[in-house]
């Protein structure tokens, strides 16, 4: 859908300007998990594979050279939120990081930060509650930095990727400013949307004095598999990422950032393409089954690509039907996004299905938080260049937010956060 098948201290103490912000954050890190032990934060679930216990009982890793929440296995809730930060103060904004990224460690091992039931009557809970005893259900948390981080404000602007620009304007596009842009985008994902929701609220909460939401996405229905998951379907009703990315050596090829980077705090990250797309489910209902196999290139039900039998069979693009034409139209879904059409090119694909709701003219405001992980954004540019301008599914569907974020790796233990080393730390 959209893109492939197949993503300031005072100068008198005579302590150092990073002594002080290294001792300030290591505090706003220790005092965000403070009174909470760490027990549960090892992983009762790999990341290449299915859970061996009840979700809500499985975490994930919350440290390792990769973020969680990229390879992950799709879990069936997204809470995606883009903040704005509205401080101007770098101190500010390291602290904040630190204490997210404390506080994180937590909430993926099932773990309150603070008390939710504060003995003093007059005290505020330091954790909203809403998912206490329910346990980790798998939760993932990841972190992206948007190209807007790096100008004049923070001294990033020496740090910033080459890959990582803007995306440009597509024909297809209908953006609208409030789903587009912000500096910082938070995926949370779990198997529990009480649990996932829990985690991006208390974040908000704490980054209340430095960032303001800009945007915020539910996303009720996964609409993208990993290795061993059987495929989803979006809206419209069809499967949705059958070729997705599953492999060790595609993950390295085209998702992670390898070590020719020109930012070295870039290696083992990715970068986060969101893009907002908005159904015209009224319209796509009333179109006729023949016509919506020819948009997707593929059947409905089975998934199979037009000519072939079974969802992964490999798609034939030369075969033609008795009247020459070919049997996968060339302005199908699958004959613009796939990779033996696009030079190899591959991305990760992980959205999500949402709803809001009607929107002003009555109709359902529905559709895909397309989201795609890819080692360069340049390769989801490409993809969306050939699908803006040809694709018959953009009569159905308008592409109304959209995003790029540069996704550092994991972090190596506890007292790391997302950032450190843009701020020299």
């Amino acid at each position: 859908m959209g893109v492939s098948e197949e993503t300031t201290a005072p100068e008198s103490t005579g302590i150092s300007r990073r002594a002080f912000f290294g001792g300030a954050v290591a505090s706003a890190a220790a005092g965000a998990a403070a009174g909470i032990t760490t027990t549960g934060l090892a992983s009762t679930a790999a990341n290449a594979g299915p859970a061996a216990v009840s979700a809500s009982d499985s975490a994930y890793d919350f440290y390792g050279p990769h973020q969680a929440g990229i390879r992950t296995p799709p879990q069936d809730h997204l809470v995606l939120m883009v903040f704005d930060v509205t401080t101007t103060s770098a101190a500010e904004l390291q602290v904040m990081l630190a204490k997210w990224s404390a506080a994180i460690a937590q909430y993926t091992g099932g773990l309150a930060v603070g008390a939710v039931e504060p003995e003093r009557d007059l005290a505020v809970p330091g954790d909203t509650g809403e998912a206490e005893g329910m346990g980790p259900n798998q939760l993932t948390v990841t972190l992206g930095f948007a190209p807007s981080m790096f100008d004049d404000r923070f001294g990033w602007k020496p740090h910033r990727p080459a890959a990582l620009v803007d995306i440009p304007a597509f024909a297809s596009d209908a953006l609208t400013p409030g789903y587009t842009g912000g500096d910082i985008c938070v995926q949370a994902c779990a198997s529990d949307p009480q649990v996932a929701y829990h985690a991006i609220r208390n974040l908000a909460r704490m980054a209340r004095t430095t960032a303001a939401t800009r945007y915020v996405v539910q996303g009720f229905g996964r609409a993208s598999a990993g290795a061993g998951q059987t495929t989803p379907r979006n809206l419209m009703g069809f499967k949705d990422g059958t070729r997705n990315i599953t492999t060790d050596d595609d993950f390295e090829k085209f998702v992670w950032v390898g070590d020719d980077a020109d930012q070295q705090w870039m290696i083992g990250g990715s970068y986060l393409v969101t893009r907002k797309i908005h159904m015209l489910i009224e319209t796509w209902d009333a179109d006729f089954i023949g016509d919506q196999h020819a948009v997707f290139g593929r059947t409905k039900v089975q998934g199979a690509p037009l000519g072939g039998a079974h969802e992964f069979d490999t798609p034939d693009f030369a075969a033609k039907a008795a009247d020459g034409s070919p049997v996968i139209p060339a302005t199908s879904h699958v004959a613009l996004a796939a990779h033996e059409n696009n030079g190899g090119v591959k991305i990760l694909r992980r959205g999500y299905n949402f709803t809001d709701g009607i929107d002003s003219v009555g109709r359902l405001d529905a559709g895909l938080m397309f989201i795609s992980y890819q080692k360069d954004p340049a390769q989801f540019v490409a993809l969306q260049s050939k699908l803006g301008a040809s694709d018959r599914l953009n009569e159905y569907i308008r592409h109304v937010g959209s995003g790029v974020f540069a996704v550092p790796p994991g972090l190596s233990g506890a007292g790391d956060y997302f950032g450190k080393a843009l701020f020299g730390a």
